[in-house]
This record gives structure tokens, C-alpha cells and sequence, in this order.
């Protein structure tokens, strides 16, 4: 059955963990729903993981709607929900408008957007047009793009803050919140304050879902290494191993042979 933001709402209530990952592409996509994911987010997280970019903000509508519509062709299962990037949503408007184009041209099920009382009347032209939302809190990638990235919510005051904007984003209709990096005694009290799921990524394990970059778990190394991560395999090193076995027998007349080739 595919997921909806409905069924992914009422795994709370179910007490059933939510299992997202980010990811960008068709193979990936394919292969992350075969496994069982509920939840594939198209980050705009590509730039620095497929694109090299040492941010978030290189990223545009365009470059969301051509990962979001290869991810779409991979999924029969999970939920799909799309980044809005950078200056994508900086009024009402613009964001019906890229939310729309999301939907209708790439086939998302749901937006997601970095904030909270910054962007409640985007939020709300969304929820009212009957656009899906998932929130994001803690640490916002948008806004920290100088590369202080670090743990958000250990000051008091924006803990409450935090908290404030997760309970917003839950009154507004979100019907999922992303926590980032946040103390995992916070992330613990914003699950139990807001009636829809949370899903954490540096938030501990007290979140209603957890999220990973899929080349994260993978093992393919990038920029950075957060403490966060699991990684269930080595791929990079595997992936290194097969270019160098082809190198080699490229370069020692082994490839192609007879089999591999046509009479």
C-alpha cells in the first residue's frame, strides 16, 4: 500500500517507528523502497552530497524538481516529500507556487520547509490549498550555510524557541516535523508536546522516526562526518575495489573477452 501523510501521521498514535531516508536518485529510490522505507526525502542536500557543494544554498527549484521527479519513478511504497530550497518559499506565493510545481510537474506527495513563526503564512497558504507539510526544526541547513553547523536547543531560550515553533507547525496542520541536531531531552519533550510524528536526525532516540542520508549509512564519504551517523557498510571502499580490479584488467588485455564480446 502507498503511504500517504495520513498513514504516516497515524504511526504515532499506532506507536509504530517511522523509517525515512534522504536520497536523490532512481536507483536509490528503488532500492530504499524495496527495503521497507516509509518516508524518502529528496533533500536538497544533494548539493553536497551528489553535487560537491559545500551548502544548501546553490540549490533551486529546478534542481528539486529534476531529483524529485527521478525519485518519484523509483517508489510504489514510500512517502515522497521534496525540499523546497533556498529563496523557494520567501512569500505566501512563491511558495504555493514551487510547492505546486513540486506536486503537479514531480510527483511529491509533500513539501517540506526549513522554520516556523518566520514562515507560518507560507505555511499556512499551503495547508490551506491542501498542499502536505512536513516541518523542519533544530538545526536549519538553509540558515546555517556558513558551515556552523552544530547542536540547536542547548540555551534555554532557544530550546523554548524551538519548542514554540514545533508547536506551531502542529496547530498549522504539519502532518510530520523534522528535529535536527537537537539535545535528545529536548527532541523527547517536542514528541510529547505535538500530536503529529517528529523525525529526528541528531535528535536521539526518543523521536517518532529517525532519518539518514542514504550514502551516509552507505559508507561513501563526504565533507563532513557527523557523530550521528551509522554507517551499515563500506561502499566506498567497495566501489574503489571493483574500478580498480577494471583498471587493471582494462589496462592487462583481460577486458572485454570473448564472452563479452560479439561474433
Amino acid at each position: 500500500m502507498k503511504h500517504t501523510p495520513q498513514t504516516i501521521y497515524s504511526k504515532k498514535q499506532a506507536g509504530e517507528k517511522i523509517v525515512s531516508l534522504s536520497l536523490y536518485d532512481y536507483p536509490s529510490a528503488r532500492i530504499a523502497d524495496g527495503a521497507g522505507v516509509d518516508v524518502v526525502m529528496v533533500g536538497d542536500s544533494v548539493g553536497m552530497v551528489l553535487l560537491g557543494h559545500e551548502n544548501t544554498l546553490g540549490m533551486t527549484i529546478e534542481h528539486m524538481l529534476y531529483h524529485t521527479a527521478a525519485v518519484v519513478k523509483g517508489v510504489k511504497r514510500a512517502l515522497v516529500v521534496a525540499d523546497m530550497p533556498i529563496h523557494s518559499y520567501n512569500d505566501p506565493e512563491l511558495a504555493f507556487k514551487n510547492a505546486q510545481r513540486l506536486v503537479r510537474e514531480a510527483g511529491a506527495d509533500a513539501v517540506k520547509l526549513e522554520g516556523g513563526a518566520k514562515i507560518h503564512a507560507q505555511i499556512q497558504r499551503l495547508v490551506t490549498e491542501g498542499i502536505s507539510v512536513m516541518g523542519h526544526v533544530g538545526m536549519l541547513p538553509q540558515s546555517v550555510g556558513d558551515g556552523k553547523y552544530r547542536v540547536y536547543g542547548k540555551d534555554p531560550s532557544e530550546a523554548e524557541m524551538i519548542l514554540e515553533d514545533a508547536k506551531l507547525l502542529d496547530r498549522m496542520g504539519a502532518f510530520a516535523i523534522v528535529l535536527e541536531c537537537v539535545p535528545s531531552k529536548l527532541a523527547a519533550e517536542i514528541t510529547q508536546a505535538v500530536r503529529c510524528p517528529t523525525i529526528g536526525i541528531g535528535a536521539g532516540p526518543a523521536t517518532d522516526g529517525q532519518v539518514l542520508v542514504f550514502q551516509d549509512l552507505l559508507g561513501i564519504r563526504s565533507g563532513v562526518s557527523p557523530r550521528f551517523v551509522r554507517r551499515y557498510t563500506n561502499l566506498e571502499e567497495i566501489m574503489k575495489k571493483a574500478a580498480v580490479n577494471y583498471c587493471r584488467d582494462v589496462q592487462k588485455k583481460k577486458f572485454p573477452s570473448k564472452k563479452e564480446s560479439f561474433s
